[in-house]
């Protein structure tokens, strides 16, 4: 590494060079052995602390010290959210274009806050937001959006807007409507922006764990009665739990009727609009005045992309513009758009460049194959599921999400020994490293989640993996049966 003007990091094209290939090379071996990793991984706090304990480092280290340490001490500590056994939570399956993108855009350093900055990044941003206006049935011409770190801050954007152009000012009186099975994101979101916990409305769920249209009716009647302000109603399009879509035809008429704000949370199930089910199901989300959904899951982006589309670009910068005086030579004119006045973020990477490569390169064509690929494979777990004596199928597949439970016909378990047995067999499962597979709860009833949206997921590796849980079920009921019968 060069030493002749250390203070100005700079390196010779060369030794960027040689560095830059050894950082590719890794990162290629990573995609092509990724299916041979071990997918989790463990350590507690202090077995971190142990392992990392670094001072603050005054004096410099040569750069092939640190990319070694980093390659053997930290990247193999993350789980491996893109192997095709992690089926918890929601996987991030990305790609190696998007990948290579995302370098590109932070290389460059491109701040993508204002037209002025890099009229490139914004017109790609608005390109890649007009696609998926156009893919949600949004008038494109009219409609805006901004992409954002995540599903979290798009829902942030998007309440901000609607309190801001349906209420003003005065939003002491407003309520707002959600499920009991909405993401957290929307509560914090909710609380973030000074609404009190009295004026949230949490509709309770029908057994297909969707918002009941009956009971959000009633409670809407109810605080319209009281004098209150009903101001929004917030729609799952693909809960985190089960997948499922709440009712948005009815929602939406309901919306328009009493003239509420109609926001859907499609973070994680939006990107099943590029397959006929998924479109399907998704019917009415064309209806809403905003929406959230998550590049970084279904579309396969790498971290951080979440994006929120609304039906009036106008409201965004209704909602969001500011004037300060160091601002005043970026001010171009209407068509040029400065996205720091769409959303809260002046400074912004730039996220558009690895959705707008990743789609010019793959096409289409190739994310809705993925996409139907994950729906018809938890379909035919569900199917494999039911044919056996040992499982019940508490939430069928939908949108790629399903959830079981062990519970095998030849023994007659109470629901408390039921939820120990499934947790046990998650424990057991995560202990081996053999997969990511955790429980949640669902009608009080614990049970094992699976969420299958990695396209490299195949049925060999359910089925590996159920085998496994049916071996330590199995053990732990004969071990039980045992110590019972001694």
């Amino acid at each position: 590494m060069s030493k002749s003007t250390p203070e100005h990091f700079l390196l010779s094209k060369e030794e960027m060079k040689t560095y830059g290939y050894k950082i590719v090379d890794i990162l290629a071996d990573h995609f092509d052995t990724l299916c041979d990793k071990t997918v989790v991984t463990q350590g507690n706090r202090k077995e971190m602390d142990a392992l990392l304990d670094d001072q603050l480092p005054y004096e410099p280290s040569p750069a092939d010290k640190v990319l070694n340490h980093v390659t053997r001490d930290i990247l193999p500590y993350t789980n491996q959210v893109s192997h095709p056994k992690f089926y918890s939570f929601v996987p991030g399956p990305s790609n190696f274009i998007s990948a290579m993108s995302d370098s590109l855009a932070t290389g460059f350093n491109v701040f993508s806050g204002a037209w002025t900055n890099s009229p490139t990044a914004s017109k790609v941003e608005i390109i890649t937001l007009h696609w998926l206006l156009q893919m949600f049935g949004f008038p494109i011409k009219k409609g805006g959006g901004i992409f954002t770190s995540g599903g979290s801050m798009a829902n942030l954007t998007a309440l901000a807007t609607a309190r801001k152009v349906r209420l003003g000012e005065d939003f002491s009186k407003a309520c707002i409507y959600l499920s009991d099975q909405a993401h957290s994101s929307n509560i914090k979101a909710i609380r973030v922006l000074g609404f009190k916990k009295e004026q949230i409305r949490v509709i309770p769920t029908d057994m297909e764990f969707k918002m009941s249209i009956n009971k959000l009716k009633n409670a809407i009647a109810k605080d319209t009665i009281q004098g209150l302000t009903p101001f929004c109603i917030i729609a799952t399009a693909g809960t985190t739990n089960t997948g499922t879509v709440d009712p948005l035809m009815e929602i939406a008429k309901i919306s328009k009727k009493e003239k509420l704000w109609m926001h859907v949370d499609a973070a994680y199930g939006g990107g099943a609009i590029l397959s006929e089910n998924g479109k399907s199901l998704l019917k009415g989300i064309e209806k809403a005045d905003s929406l959230t959904v998550d590049p970084h899951k279904w579309f396969f982006q790498p971290y951080e992309m979440g994006c929120l589309l609304v039906k009036n670009h106008k409201w965004l910068s209704q909602t969001f513009t500011e004037h300060p005086e160091y601002l005043r030579d970026t001010e171009g004119n209407t068509s040029e758009i400065n996205f720091y006045d769409h959303g809260i973020q002046l400074t912004r990477r730039f996220r558009a460049l690895k959705l707008y490569m990743s789609m010019k390169t793959y096409g289409l064509s190739t994310f809705k194959n993925a996409v139907q690929h994950s729906i018809q494979l938890t379909e035919d777990l569900e199917d494999l599921l039911r044919m056996s004596p040992k499982w019940e199928v508490i939430s069928p597949a939908t949108l790629a999400v399903i959830n079981y439970r062990y519970n095998p016909v030849n023994y007659n378990l109470s629901e408390k020994e039921l939820n120990t047995l499934n947790e046990y067999i998650s424990k057991q499962i995560i202990k081996a490293k053999a997969a990511v597979l955790v429980t949640t709860i669902l009608q009080n009833q614990v049970v094992l989640r699976m969420c299958l949206i990695n396209p490299n997921t195949k049925m060999k590796h359910l089925k590996d993996t159920i085998n496994l849980c049916e071996s330590y079920g199995d053990d732990y009921l004969k071990n039980k049966k045992t110590s019972v019968d001694n």
